[in-house]
């Protein structure tokens, strides 16, 4: 049991801090919208992964491996519309943190949807799941429930743990001048950009 609490700490850790979609999302929500409204965003792991982690387990093994790159495809068009919102906030916005625009921020469950979306589309837990998480979920679940369970908590524990030290550092970066809260959200955009183009590639050349 130690030796997977192990992994799936570690695994956690690497998940957290490796730059990805949800990463970026995270950070431009948490300098638009503040950390109270932004740590549901690091929840929707939980919501997302339950039926992911049932495909991989269950299913996956049946899909052709076009399934992969029609989920890349359209989590990179995905990506590139949250880029365009983002960007849009970003131009228009005087003051980052109050909706960007004026406008009223989205509601808690509208930013929870978006990340669960956003999740859904991304190939990155599907193959995440499908290669290092699942055989090591087997592995403990073969032996005991609890040895299955002690490695899921390790790992979503340390995950989300990591998501919501990077919301609560982003937070601060708000008490920056406007200009350079408007200057890493525009950086951000290009991020995401760069993520969702990767993604289509990948989806087109295989």
């Amino acid at each position: 049991m130690l030796e997977l609490v192990a992994r799936g700490v570690t695994l956690g850790m690497n998940a957290g801090l490796t730059p990805g979609p949800l990463q970026t999302y995270i950070l431009q929500t948490a300098l638009s919208y503040g950390w109270r409204r932004s740590l549901i965003v690091a929840l929707s792991p939980l919501v997302t992964d339950v039926p992911i982690i049932l495909i991989i387990l269950v299913f996956l093994s049946q899909f052709p491996p076009a399934f992969i790159r029609v989920i890349q495809i359209a989590g990179g068009v995905f990506l590139w519309y949250l880029a365009w919102s983002a960007f849009k906030s970003a131009r228009a916005g005087a003051r980052i943190g109050a909706g960007g625009d004026g406008s009223a921020p989205p509601s808690s469950r509208g930013l929870l949807l978006r990340a669960m979306q956003m999740n859904f589309l991304s190939p990155g837990p599907y193959i995440f799941w499908g290669t290092i998480n699942g055989p090591l979920l087997l592995q403990g679940l073969s032996r005991s429930v609890w040895d299955g369970i002690s490695f899921l908590l390790a790992f979503y524990g340390t995950f989300l743990a990591i998501l919501c030290g990077l919301i609560l550092v982003t937070d601060r970066l708000r008490n920056l001048s406007d200009r350079a809260n408007r200057i890493i959200l525009y950086a951000l955009v290009v991020v995401m950009v760069g993520f969702g183009g990767s993604l289509i590639w990948q989806g087109i050349v295989g």
